[in-house]
């Protein structure tokens, strides 16, 4: 039971409080002025700070101070009734942008204490994304297939048409034929790099250490497409160590990086590698009878301007870019190596900036998930 509210809770709810750290759902209980007097276990790893931490802060310490939550706790005192906003953004210093739902009700025995409830959408949303990038995975797979048959083979006769006619012309016209083969070579290379959406062959995991794998990767791009970005880190370094494949991983990363990169301003721009521990999700996936725990998140967050709305929900979709030159196979080859691993991916993105969380499986012993 909070010590905060020790003197004031009868002696049988004592055990109401001790059931509330069975929830999932993160509650507080706080002051409309903004101290906090109770926070359960759920509440602990959603702000990522220890209850006695959260105890001696106040709301506007997490929260900002046009936030949401603040508005509804001051509804709730002014009104005396239960309210609650759905689809709620909140901006959380170790988990970045979060969808939640808010709930604020007056405690009715305790004059002056709101109960704050909240309930994160990103678990479910992210399972909804899981099987919508399986199904974009699936359909660059029959793609590439397609391609190489009917669009590479015959680029290799008109290649080679090209180059036979090229012998009997002079030089201006030979630059009509260059222009062909170049434009053949363009488009074979494209369908070469879609190949590994029909690479169907589980890959090859072992335990590997994340937080080598992203300083690697910051390394990289230091020293070259991020150079005058300014990097921040906040890792977990509990962690254990995640089961996946250390080179995929990279080019995971570094795909995620590099897109962070080339969407930060021209002055004050910075990217963000942090990873958490966020057990609760689970899902199957083909290389495990069992449903694989997925506690280990790893965020990369820029502070651009973030992803056009109209671009959002096809985000991780083959051929979709925001880039003048790009392919748009980058996210889609991202989301089916995730998937590879049987994990998530999911981002958010606002005017301040967009955030990418994968959410990883734990190294798997004989015995079961650590």
């Amino acid at each position: 039971m909070p010590q905060a509210l020790a003197n004031t809770v009868p002696a049988t709810m004592d055990a109401g409080w001790v059931y509330l750290n069975a929830l999932a759902d993160a509650v507080l209980v706080a002051r409309p002025t903004g101290e906090i007097l109770y926070a359960n276990l759920a509440a602990e790893q959603f702000l990522g700070s220890s209850a006695p931490v959260i105890l001696s802060r106040r709301l506007t310490d997490y929260f900002d101070p046009d936030s949401p939550v603040l508005a509804l706790i001051e509804q709730a005192q002014n009104t005396d009734s239960t309210v609650a906003e759905y689809d709620v953004s909140l901006l959380l210093p170790r988990l970045g942008t979060q969808i939640v739902t808010v709930q604020a009700s007056p405690i009715m025995e305790f004059p002056d204490r709101i109960l704050v409830t909240i309930r994160e959408q990103s678990i479910a949303k992210s399972i909804d994304r899981q099987l919508s990038h399986q199904g974009a995975a699936r359909s660059v797979t029959a793609m590439a297939s397609m391609l190489a048959h009917e669009v590479k083979n015959p680029l290799s006769g008109i290649r080679g048409a090209a180059q036979l006619l090229e012998q009997g012309l002079d030089a201006n016209d030979r630059t009509l034929t260059r222009l062909i083969c170049d434009e053949a070579d363009r488009i074979v290379a494209l369908v070469d790099r879609m190949d590994i959406f029909s690479d169907e062959r589980p890959i090859d995991r072992t335990p590997v250490n994340i937080h080598q794998i992203l300083q690697h990767v910051r390394e990289i791009a230091a020293a070259g497409f991020a150079k005058n970005a300014h990097f921040t880190e906040e890792y977990d370094p509990s962690l254990p160590p995640v089961f996946g494949n250390r080179d995929l991983l990279i080019q995971v990363f570094l795909n995620l990086v590099k897109n962070a990169a080339e969407a930060l301003p021209q002055e004050g721009g910075e990217i963000r590698l942090a990873t958490a521990y966020r057990p609760g999700v689970r899902l199957a996936v083909s290389w495990s009878k069992s449903r694989v725990l997925l506690p280990l998140v790893v965020t990369i967050q820029d502070n651009g301007s973030g992803i056009p709305e109209e671009v959002r929900a096809h985000l991780f979709d083959p051929f979709v870019t925001t880039k003048m030159s790009g392919s748009g196979l980058g996210l889609a080859l991202v989301a089916k190596i995730i998937h590879d691993h049987g994990g998530v991916i999911e981002f958010s993105s606002d005017q301040r900036g967009t955030a990418f969380h994968v959410m990883l499986p734990l190294h798997r012993t004989e015995k079961g998930t650590k």
